[in-house]
């Protein structure tokens, strides 16, 4: 199978649920989450796209169990949903981005997902590896997708902003093929909104199809308790300070009886719907959506920018849910028969969320004010006092290595 004629962005869903909390890094135990109830209930609620990682400890193993069950089977064929999953990231130090580790953990995945094929492939964590590697391993995915056909796109994701523009600059002049996608993580968020000062418009250059936005809470930073503690300890790169501008958020917005990670979470998904549509999507914000269906048929083809949430139980995911939905109420030509959740019966869905948008802008302004010379802030990746390792002889196999004691966060 040769690549797809139809570009990722015509039908990738521009809402995905990421699994990077169904990790120790996120949560104690992630066998203890309601994984499988939480798949469930998303597709039930219309969510048609699912990231994870074979980094992310048993997180594809969770998503396929979830997936091969006989609600999910019966009901949603495969072609429904789409699946994402990443190449070459062995643990907190080791990495393997050579063409047999890169064939062994694409059919790993296949196993894991239980599935047939996989949509989206990405090399994880890029800045940890030399610009050759990444171009090693990006021909040896699209070999892969063109021999085998068990892929279907490739891509690639990582943090600094000004490293994916320049790989995939450099993938388009070497090889003459765009990216697919490039997904970078807690660069589009109520404290830093880099990707769209900075990558935008270099990536779109590049030939860049699709630009997920992933870690909408800056990896949690951005909620009322802070950073989440799973049972790794402290694993967030954020300093001091900038921890203490978060909170500081936090407490301004309970003075206006709000919640610093509602305000963030529709400030991210809201906004990035409108400045990254240059690399998002047309495909259904929801299952039963039509709204860019419309336009596409009156010739007028509208995008939405891409996002990835993560969630560790089924009471985040309605939250976000109905933040997403609310969203979409708001768009322009949005004519779906979406669950209410308007406060007041006397506004309809738009009118709603039309104030609610207003409202998150300028609680917002107050927000990035009280950040201050935090706003914008990055901070360095990889880390001061990262060190590679060599790899250990024992990772020739398929199973997960015992030595992944950091998670990455995407």
């Amino acid at each position: 199978m040769a690549k797809p004629h139809t570009p990722l962005s015509m039908h990738l869903p521009p809402l995905i649920l990421g699994t990077a909390t169904f990790t120790t890094q996120y949560n104690p135990d992630p066998y203890a989450l309601p994984t499988t109830e939480i798949i469930h209930r998303a597709l039930a609620l219309g969510v048609r796209a699912f990231d994870t990682s074979p980094y992310y400890g048993p997180a594809e193993e969770l998503l396929g169990r979830a997936f091969d069950t006989p609600c999910v089977r019966e009901r949603f064929p495969r072609s429904d949903y789409y699946l994402l999953t990443k190449v070459g990231r062995i643990s907190s130090s080791e990495f393997d981005y050579s063409s047999s580790w890169i064939r062994a953990s694409v059919r790993r995945s296949l196993e894991r997902l239980r599935t047939s094929y996989i949509d989206v492939v990405y090399c994880h964590d890029v800045e940890f590896v030399s610009s050759q590697e990444v171009l090693s391993a990006v021909t040896e995915l699209r070999r892969i997708r063109d021999e085998t056909g068990t892929l279907r796109h490739v891509g690639i994701s990582g943090y600094p902003v000004g490293l994916l523009c320049e790989l995939a600059e450099l993938v388009l002049r070497e090889t003459g093929e765009p990216l697919d996608a490039v997904m970078s993580y807690a660069n589009f968020t109520l404290q830093n909104t880099t990707l769209a000062t900075m990558g935008i418009a270099r990536l779109r250059a590049a030939g860049v199809d699709v630009v997920p936005n992933a870690s909408p809470l800056g990896m949690g930073l951005l909620r009322r308790n802070g950073v989440p503690i799973g049972s790794q300890g402290d694993f967030h790169p954020a300093p001091d300070g900038l921890r203490d501008a978060c909170q500081r958020a936090s407490e301004f917005c309970e003075k206006r009886g709000e919640k610093l990670e509602i305000v963030a979470i529709r400030f991210a998904l809201e906004n990035w719907g409108f400045e990254g549509a240059d690399v998002g999507t047309v495909a259904d914000g929801f299952s039963d959506s039509v709204w860019n269906l419309k336009h596409i048929r009156n010739g007028s083809i509208k995008k939405f920018g891409v996002s990835v949430i993560g969630v560790s139980s089924t009471a985040e995911l309605e939250e976000t849910m109905r933040v997403w939905s609310s969203i979409l109420h708001g768009l322009d030509g949005c004519e779906q028969s979406l669950t209410a959740i308007t406060p007041d019966a006397k506004d309809s869905h738009r009118e709603w969320s039309l104030r609610r948008r207003k409202r998150v802008q300028d609680l917002s302004v107050g927000i990035r004010a009280v950040l201050g010379r935090w706003v914008d802030f990055s901070w360095p990746s990889p880390g001061p006092n990262y060190a590679r390792v060599k790899r250990s002889p024992d990772h020739n196999g398929l199973s997960h290595p015992a030595s992944a004691d950091r998670v990455s966060p995407l």
